[in-house]
């Protein structure tokens, strides 16, 4: 099922410690629906600017594979809101600046972001139906920081 021009629910939901563990991270319609307007919104226009391909490194959790990996049930991967990605040759830190400057989104996190390794790291970024928040977060692994450039 396709999300959006480039982006499908397979990707979304694709999970490696989901297929080692046999965890079901089937979605509900309501999660396919925000996930939908996740790709519509968020990732999909980040193809078209860049022009390059990519896929999330994580879409959709479920309940069980968030205990799984240690991850909150209350997260927006668990309500189909999130993903965590990158755009192969463009600097994380670029991304997380075009998507702050361009895009609607609830939360964009430059993650385990080093200023020294513009690869380092990934962008999370949310997407809401409504309510977007615009917050701006860098995370180093054990604190959120306001990233205010």
């Amino acid at each position: 099922m396709k999300l959006s021009n480039n982006f499908s629910l397979r990707e979304m939901t694709k999970s490696q410690t989901a297929l080692r563990r046999g965890i079901d991270n089937t979605p509900s319609e309501a999660h396919i629906e925000a996930l939908r307007a996740l790709c519509e919104n968020v990732l999909q226009p980040v193809r078209d600017h860049y022009g390059r391909g990519f896929t999330p490194s994580s879409g959709y959790r479920s309940p069980a594979l968030c205990r799984a990996i240690g991850s909150r049930g209350t997260s927006q991967h668990a309500k189909g809101e999130a993903a965590d990605f990158e755009v192969p040759g463009v600097a994380n830190i670029e991304l997380a600046r075009w998507i702050r400057d361009t895009l609607d989104f609830d939360q964009l996190i430059l993650e385990f972001y080093d200023p020294d390794d513009p690869t380092a790291g990934w962008v999370h970024c949310s997407y809401k139906a409504t309510g977007n928040r615009k917050q701006v977060l860098i995370y180093d692994g054990k604190t959120y920081k306001v990233w205010s450039e």
